[in-house]
């Protein structure tokens, strides 16, 4: 059996949740033969998944938070050949929302630049390629604190938020050419499951700034100081060419633009290119030779919920298994769809740990006990 599950957001990272899972298995199944792959959708605990995956070196670093607070962070440096190697990068160790206590979440002030401090830390190392996994910020500045931090104009500027973007004029990002530059010789990759672009209805104000505590008001406001920094950046620098059309790309409409409150538009205007933070861990983990060996996959998440039908960790694994004619059982912690749309994703079972208040308490209270005694559950029905 191949155990696969995500992260339980603030309640277990997605490797302790996957051995929660083995330890809960193995007490009701202990001859069963068990394999652990956890996955990530570049949120936090994308940098241990890999390490877990691929092994590698982690390089302690300490950056900003996104309120200019000193926190710990780190890079994953792993060879990728002869001569060649990658850094790994986790945006969330700078810019997550769980580093932000609730009176603390307000995105018109929050900033991007430890991210940035992060790609400079990378970019020291000599590295050949970048991947930034992008999930779960607590910021809506559009990347500009991180381009700041590369050496783009005036930290007293850039780096105060996404509110504050709607006053700068046509001189605060001077350097930007430079920035770009300093990242030529460099793949430069936006890990993520977010594909809304930077503004517009379905961009990342309207759609994911309420989640880091913005009012309606605040909503459009930041949609507006994003719009006016989107021109700002047209106007400092040449944009990249649509191979097809032969016409400049307009950055903020692409897929993963908005991820991350704008993180992926400012990575793209630097070079870089969006892939699904997922599939670079499957890669990594080798999940589809995994999956060739294996009978039944036991996947999960914090909540199962329509979002889940769109992308990500279970959607993934399950679609994977679901070629290879494999069942893929799905435990999360609290169950929000239907059978019909489990069905639909190829999920052969759902259960939820927490499936009334009570149980939700103790989930909260001892997460990796909660996870194992409903594993065991499980596998009582799953396991021959």
């Amino acid at each position: 059996m191949l155990i696969s599950p995500a992260a339980f957001p603030g309640i277990l990272t997605a490797v302790q949740a996957a051995e929660a899972m083995a330890e809960g298995w193995r007490r009701r199944a202990p001859g069963d033969d068990l394999t652990l792959a956890p996955l990530s959708a570049g949120g936090p605990g994308f940098l241990s998944v890999l390490a877990t995956a691929v092994g590698g070196v982690s390089v302690a670093t300490t950056v900003s938070d996104p309120h200019g607070r000193e926190v710990p962070a780190s890079l994953l440096l792993v060879e990728d050949g002869p001569g060649t190697r990658t850094a790994y990068v986790e945006a969330a160790q700078a810019c997550g929302i769980h580093l932000l206590a609730a009176d603390e979440r307000n995105p018109l002030v929050t900033s991007s630049f430890g991210l940035g401090q992060l790609v400079r830390a990378a970019l020291e190392e000599g590295v050949h390629r970048i991947v930034v996994g992008v999930g779960d910020s607590g910021v809506n500045d559009g990347g500009a604190g991180l381009l700041c931090a590369l050496g783009v104009g005036d930290p007293a500027r850039l780096a105060r938020g996404g509110g504050a973007l709607h006053e700068m004029d046509a001189d605060a990002l001077d350097g930007l050419e430079e920035a770009r530059d300093l990242l030529a010789g460099t793949e430069l990759v936006v890990a993520t499951e977010d594909r809304c672009p930077l503004l517009g209805f379905d961009g990342t104000s309207a759609l994911d700034a309420p989640e880091r505590g913005a009012s309606p008001e605040q909503c459009q406001a930041l949609e507006t100081a994003l719009g006016h920094f989107h021109d700002l950046v047209r106007r400092a620098s040449t944009p990249p060419t649509d191979l097809l059309t032969g016409l400049p790309r307009r950055l903020d409409r692409e897929p993963g633009a908005g991820a991350g409150g704008g993180l992926g538009y400012a990575l793209l205007v630097l070079g870089a290119h969006v892939e699904s933070a997922v599939d670079i861990v499957q890669r990594a983990w080798g999940i589809e030779e995994l999956l060739a060996r294996h009978d039944l996959v036991l996947t999960g998440e914090g909540c199962f919920d329509w979002t889940s039908l769109r992308g990500g960790v279970v959607s993934g694994v399950a679609s994977l298994a679901a070629i290879r004619g494999l069942p893929t059982v799905v435990l999360a912690g609290e169950v929000t769809v239907g059978r019909r749309e489990t069905m639909a994703l190829g999920v052969s079972g759902v259960y939820a740990v927490a499936d009334d208040p009570e149980r939700a308490a103790l989930m909260m209270a001892d997460p990796v006990g909660s996870l194992t005694a409903r594993t065991e559950r499980l596998a009582g029905t799953w396991s021959p």
